[in-house]
């Protein structure tokens, strides 16, 4: 469209209408910033100092380099090169995406009827259980919590959402909680034709959740014709407690937890803690005081208590729910963090063996062979973490590290793209994500695009400059862009606070071009 009218605007609606037609949905603004970036990478073009590509704010794209019209391109308005439905086969194209057949569903993020702010950490917690719980149907492919954010609070359609996502079912539904009152309205949908397979609504005292949720996940398997299987039968029926005001408090918990800052781990921890005050018996409690003091270890280098902390809160859940995934996976973390690989490897194995969904079990497990230097498994098991959860940006972009530590640099370019373009739309809804600027800064990095890739690591320090992990991917970035000393000040830093990131820092590729400078040497052996 740029080329047929070289030096005139071409503005963001007209490419919104001649790509999609009406009545599409699609994240528009952000797959086109996406595809722009993308061709000033084809281009060794950028925003700031645009050689080909101007970007005219808030209107659109104007073409400024010389064109060769041999091809007779200004002759003929633009049509797309593919049809539709060739589009949409191309859009859904993913390395390591789950297939999203007739058995697909996206659970979207219930509708808080009660419109109380502080009810919204009860239905996000309601949300994300029942598509927990449908996980448990293997003949199920469920969209993780990352696909489906983008359309929470969004007045879309169940069609409009199949589209985007490419999902044949969409569970859309609402809650309203009143005292100790609850109801509960669901409405299974075929996205193809926008019918209503199966929809019910629940009238039950809060003590019922739980009831309700298996209700939920029974109806929609006989109303997509799967036979659940008696382990099925099983998982759906489990649960880790029977007490709401337990569960209510692990709900709160787990909404500090998703926030990944040091102050809302501390949060989760006491809002598990209360939970397991209510219900001593609650695993799925213990395990996510586990967690916390894991990732308080792991990222910001916590005291040993935090250490001692961790293993025993993973090991009560295990003795309470030998059966749970979470816990296993819990455990292993804990494990790891003492390197005690061997016995970390089992659990990770065990709550994969349990539930081969558990992306956690794969992500952690792959950290550890990588920290080993087991590049070959390391490898396997991103990719495996890639196929539980296509729409994390982590995974992908440490596999980039290990395809290029193994020499497989084109897997590791293709898979770096990836990455870059998850970690852009991580930062589109949550542009306070320091992580993910990290991320996205060492994917920019490794392309080439130098500028780009500082400036991303300087917002990431912006955000949070004392958080260990945050240094020490800036240092990554550093050191990719070529700045030695700088890399190591931040590593130095880093380290510092948080002496876990040394076993890193052996295998770690992005760091290369230091490992033989006196102070990184110095750095690895003082510590």
């Amino acid at each position: 469209m740029l080329l047929t009218r070289p030096g005139e605007l071409v503005t963001r609606e007209e490419i919104r209408r001649t790509l999609w037609p009406s009545g599409t949905f699609v994240d528009f603004d952000n797959g086109l910033n996406a595809a722009v970036n993308r061709l000033r990478e084809a281009l060794n073009d950028s925003a700031e100092n645009p050689k080909f590509i101007e970007t005219l704010p808030r209107r659109g794209y104007r073409f400024i380099g010389a064109v060769d019209d041999a091809a007779g391109l200004g002759d003929k308005p633009f049509a797309p090169a593919y049809p539709p439905q060739d589009l949409e086969q191309l859009a859904r194209e993913t390395d390591f995406g789950a297939p999203r057949g007739a058995k697909s569903l996206a659970v979207l993020y219930f509708e808080n009827l009660s419109g109380a702010k502080e009810d919204e950490y009860f239905r996000d917690g309601i949300t994300e259980d029942v598509t927990t719980e449908l996980s448990k149907i293997g003949e199920l492919t469920l969209f993780p919590r990352s696909a489906v954010f983008a359309f929470r609070d969004k007045p879309v359609t169940a069609p409009q959402v199949g589209h985007h996502l490419a999902a044949a079912h969409v569970l859309e539904g609402s809650l309203r909680r009143a005292g100790n009152r609850l109801r509960i309205t669901t409405h299974l949908v075929e996205t193809c034709t926008g019918h209503t397979l199966w929809a019910e609504r629940y009238d039950r005292e809060m003590k019922d959740v739980f009831e309700v949720q298996d209700e939920i996940a029974r109806s929609i398997s006989q109303a997509l014709r799967i036979k659940l299987s008696p382990k099925e039968e099983r998982a759906i029926a489990h649960k880790s407690t029977k007490s709401a005001q337990a569960y209510d408090y692990y709900l709160r918990g787990r909404q500090y937890f998703h926030q990944m800052r040091r102050n809302s781990f501390d949060f989760a921890r006491q809002m598990f803690a209360r939970a397991i005050e209510v219900d001593p018996c609650y695993a799925r409690a213990y395990a996510g005081v586990a967690d916390c003091c894991s990732f308080l270890c792991m990222h910001w280098g916590s005291s040993d208590d935090d250490l001692q902390k961790a293993a025993a809160a993973s090991r009560k859940a295990l003795e309470l729910d030998p059966n749970l995934a979470e816990a296993h996976a819990s455990r292993g973390l804990a494990l790891s963090l003492r390197e005690t690989w061997q016995d970390a490897q089992r659990e990770f194995e065990t709550a994969i063996q349990i539930n081969p969904k558990l992306f956690e079990a794969y992500y952690f497990f792959a950290r550890i062979c990588f920290r080993q230097g087991k590049l070959a498994r390391a490898a396997e098991l991103y990719e495996q973490a890639c196929r539980a959860n296509p729409d994390d940006y982590q995974a992908p972009g440490l596999l980039a590290d290990v395809y290029r530590s193994l020499g497989r640099e084109a897997e590791a370019a293709t898979t770096g793209r990836r990455a870059l373009r998850l970690a852009e739309t991580q930062i589109e809804f949550h542009p306070d994500d320091a992580r993910a600027l990290c991320f996205g800064a060492q994917m920019l990095a490794q392309m080439g695009e130098r500028a780009r890739s500082l400036d991303w690591a300087r917002r990431a320090l912006k955000i949070d400059s004392e958080e260990p992990a945050i240094l020490y991917n800036v240092a990554c970035v550093y050191a990719l862009a070529g700045q030695e000393e700088e890399s190591i000040s931040f590593l130095e830093k880093s380290l510092r606070h948080n002496p876990w990131f040394k076993g890193w820092a052996e295998n770690d590729p992005d760091l290369d071009c230091v490992r033989s400078h006196p102070r990184f040497q110095a750095l690895l052996k003082s510590q």
